[in-house]
């Protein structure tokens, strides 16, 4: 032994990687244990658009996440910055976009988000735009569209090159990796002679028999490419029944989603889902007709009873880091600062500041 800090990372999804990457830059040695393969198959942050929006998403979460949110809009450039391979990120804002027989429901919206902006004065304040801004920020879309509303400041970044240079940025810190090799807490005694120093749990739904509390939550996601299509910037659609968000990545690739069904199923993409989110699209701009379907993905996001994120202390040194539902991304960063705060201090102020579940068993 060297006397080098071992720790235990359980899951290689978003926060498994980014935890055993930060871990390995702190000096720790680092195991990772994946119970599936090292193409993130089993890991909801695959499916994901990865779009960073803590205001859009503030009217329909709690003010917690939101903070969080915020807090990482300014974290991943300089997560990313160091990985070994390039992630696209784009920081031009979301458009919101409504039919004029959806005027009620997109007044809704703004005022649910003019409240959280009163509350979290950080967020940069709501732009409507008339029809001639709407044309001046994305020429592409539908003249149907006669008013919209500008966030700015929000962001998005593509999952699968995140996913995949974080990986590589593993294997260059040496962190060694067991694909296909399920284990759980239990199997570990951290602090006891021949055991690690830390583990860390970030399973997701894998770690329901370790967290009663946990549920998955369907989410289903088209990804398009359509190179008639240009849109400079993550779009959401106001709709009473089916909301949803189309968010460019680099090549004219799209990812198109929204849905969000109380069910652990995973089986593949209805009918009902996929018609409702291809002729969203559609109406937002009609070169969508001549796109490719690359693939309909589904996947249960892990979800706790108050769909919040929480930290839970099993041990000083024995932690679950789950509930990151549909904000993975948004909130990643923040849940990372947070254990990395715990790992070197056993303390953390940035979960007091976010106001963040931290529990002690």
């Amino acid at each position: 032994m060297t006397g080098q800090v071992s720790s235990v990372v359980l899951g290689a999804g978003l926060m498994g990687r980014l935890l055993a990457y930060k871990l390995a830059q702190l000096g720790h040695d680092v195991v990772v244990y994946e119970a599936q393969g090292s193409n993130a198959e089993g890991a909801a942050a695959r499916v994901a658009a990865a779009m960073l929006a803590p205001l859009a998403e503030s009217a329909i979460t709690e003010l917690a996440v939101v903070r969080m949110g915020h807090y990482g809009l300014t974290r991943w450039p300089a997560l990313i910055d160091p990985l070994p391979a390039p992630v696209f990120f784009q920081q031009n804002g979301t458009l919101v976009l409504w039919h004029r027989q959806d005027a009620a429901e997109a007044k809704r919206f703004s005022l649910m988000l003019a409240r959280s902006q009163q509350q979290l004065p950080c967020l940069q304040p709501v732009q409507l735009l008339d029809s001639a801004s709407v044309r001046a920020h994305e020429p592409a879309v539908s003249s149907s569209f006669d008013q919209a509303m500008y966030l700015p400041g929000e962001a998005q970044l593509d999952n699968r090159q995140l996913l995949d240079a974080l990986l590589q940025g593993m294997n260059e810190q040496g962190v060694h990796v067991l694909w296909n090799t399920p284990r759980s807490v239990d199997d570990f005694k951290p602090g006891q002679a021949g055991q690690p120093d830390w583990v860390f749990d970030c399973r997701g739904l894998g770690a329901r028999t370790a967290w009663s509390d946990l549920r998955g939550v369907r989410g289903e996601v088209i990804r398009l490419h359509a190179p008639d299509v240009t849109l400079q910037r993550p779009t959401r659609l106001i709709h009473p029944r089916y909301p949803i968000y189309i968010a460019p990545k680099e090549n004219h690739v799209f990812v198109i989603g929204a849905t969000e069904i109380e069910t652990e199923d995973t089986s593949p993409v209805s009918v009902r889902s996929t018609l409702e989110l291809l002729s969203a699209a559609y109406t937002v701009h009609s070169g969508f007709a001549e796109a490719r379907i690359l693939e309909a993905a589904t996947q249960a996001r892990p979800t706790l009873a108050d769909n919040l994120p929480a930290v839970r202390c099993l041990t000083p040194r024995s932690l679950h880091i789950n509930g990151l539902y549909r904000h993975g991304f948004l909130i990643a960063p923040a849940m990372l600062d947070v254990v990395a705060e715990w790992v070197q201090h056993q303390t953390s102020t940035l979960a007091t500041q976010f106001n963040l579940k931290f529990t002690h068993d």
